[in-house]
């Protein structure tokens, strides 16, 4: 009998596609835990025990509805870890006279199956994923004869077509955007609840990984908190919209040294593998609004502009702007990520709350990412690619498609503006008012050439002097060159660059 082999990858588990509508007893699915995914960069181990929990699940679902699967563990001895060489193996087990698959979402993976898959010299046909609200090249497109195209022109146009809290075509509220709405300090005001986790045991593959060698990095669990298959993203969702989109968007950018998760959903990466495509959960957060009144505006906006907006304008972005934004370096940085990135070892307290939440949980909201994280590396002048592979390899939700244009788009500016309008850097000012951090820490956030002045405002400073030629035209930072053309006759700046030297030289022990 011919056989049709279908591809399926870690991130392709949507139980919606049309592919899973009917059975077929011509059609055999077919899944790989391949090493060269744990090793492109060196991940999180959640990271990696989460995409291979939500496989295994997956199969096994297919399998229960009477799909034909194949699948390889990664302790499979008829595991090759190699792409062909694996369907090769199917192929001697079946009959197999044509090879469909789903068009990944990054460039290595695309380019991977068009090419290896041609050396099988048999009929390959793609499909899309049907999970994203746009095409690859819907950006693109939309940008057509526009000078510059920023993610608030695109969003507005997604609410539009999609009719997402558009009336008459007007934006429910008033307003298109409620960000400045966005921007509240938590201070212990509003109880937070405990986070929904579905706390599935995890120690025998953690076994698995273990003698299969796999490297990684990152606190080991026993059991693994975020879901692993539909029915429990839908939880997730549920949760969210009952317990947490009330307070969501007053404190998305807010942190706090006692909370984790605050009032984020944590559904990234459910969003990410496709167990839950972002229509449903736009359209969940749109019909909680409307039904519960307790729900400002501000509150569901600020959500659906992180998925309708934010999310699917870097899926353009990447597309768009293809294989060279991962060569961009607008700074032309060099220098290599301090140590404590890896060890959450420093006496940085913003830095320490960050980087405990994203080595304990494979997880740190979109403030900590880009305005601690993000913001330190850029002053520091670390390589982009160094900042790209551990945003990558570090975050549970981390896929290239949408950490790229994230990591060296927005937060490292080293693209010279496509993505941002501006570079997000910061001094302590920021983070003090945002966080309690600045509280607890062994710096003083309020000076800046003093022994324990906060590294954040010495760096901050010398970026701007550093890097005036590139950036003194951007009208986003004028106001900030105007002030320092002031500081730089006084004695208190040359003092701020010998500072920022210091800091620099000795980063690892601070």
């Amino acid at each position: 009998m011919d056989v049709i082999l279908r591809v399926l990858l870690g991130d392709q588990l949507n139980e919606s596609h049309s592919w899973f509508k009917q059975k077929n007893k011509k059609v055999v699915y077919a899944m790989f835990e391949m090493k060269q995914e744990t090793e492109y960069v060196k991940h999180h181990i959640q990271k990696v025990v989460g995409f291979f929990l939500a496989m295994r699940s997956f199969a096994k679902k297919l399998e229960e509805k009477g799909h034909a699967v194949e699948y390889f563990k990664i302790s499979d001895s008829h595991n090759t870890h190699n792409l062909i060489k694996n369907i090769k193996v199917l192929q001697k087990k079946y009959s197999i006279t044509k090879i469909e698959y789903q068009l990944p979402d990054e460039f290595r993976l695309d380019v991977q199956f068009k090419n290896e898959l041609k050396s099988l010299q048999i009929p390959v046909k793609s499909y899309d994923t049907e999970h994203f609200y746009t095409t690859r090249n819907e950006l693109k497109e939309f940008s057509e004869g526009r000078k510059k195209t920023v993610m608030e022109d695109f969003y507005r146009y997604m609410r539009k077509k999609h009719k997402i809290l558009v009336e008459n075509n007007e934006p429910v509220g008033g307003k298109w955007n409620y960000d400045a709405s966005n921007r509240k300090k938590w201070n212990q005001d509003e109880l937070v609840p405990l986070p929904y986790e579905t706390n599935i045991d995890c120690k025998a593959l953690l076994k698995e990984l273990n003698e299969a060698e796999v490297v990684t990095f990152g606190e080991e669990t026993l059991t693994f908190t975020y879901p692993i298959n539909r029915e429990q993203a839908i939880k997730q969702l549920d949760f969210f919209c009952d317990n947490l989109l009330e307070f969501f968007g007053d404190y998305q950018d807010a942190m706090h040294s006692s909370q984790d998760f605050l009032f984020h959903s944590r559904l990234s990466f459910a969003l990410n593998l496709k167990l839950v495509t972002p229509r449903e959960v736009v359209e969940k957060v749109v019909d909680v609004f409307y039904k519960k009144p307790s729900i400002a505006v501000s509150q569901a906006e600020g959500f659906i502009r992180q998925v309708l907006g934010w999310r699917e304008y870097m899926r353009g972005v990447y597309w768009q702007l293809g294989e060279d934004f991962k060569k961009k370096n607008f700074f032309n940085n060099k220098v290599s990520l301090p140590d404590f990135f890896w060890t959450g070892k420093t006496k940085m307290n913003c830095v320490k709350q960050s980087l405990k939440n994203s080595l304990n949980n494979a997880y740190a909201h979109h403030i900590q990412r880009l305005m601690i994280l993000g913001n330190l590396a850029l002053l520091l002048e670390v390589h982009p690619d160094e900042v790209d592979a551990w945003y990558l390899g570090v975050y549970i939700d981390a896929v290239e498609w949408v950490q790229l244009p994230n990591t060296r788009g927005m937060s490292q500016y080293a693209d010279g503006g496509i993505v941002a309008t501006k570079p997000y850097v910061s001094s302590a000012s920021y983070i003090n008012k945002m966080s309690n951090y600045c509280k607890e820490c062994f710096y003083n956030y309020k000076t800046k050439t003093e022994e324990d002045s906060c590294p954040y405002n010495t760096l901050y400073w010398e970026f701007l002097y550093k890097n005036k030629e590139k950036l003194k035209n951007n009208h986003r930072m004028r106001m900030m060159y105007t002030l320092m053309q002031k500081m730089e006759i006084s004695k208190d700046f040359s003092e701020i660059l010998e500072k920022a030297k210091t800091i620099k030289q000795k980063i690892n022990s601070y």
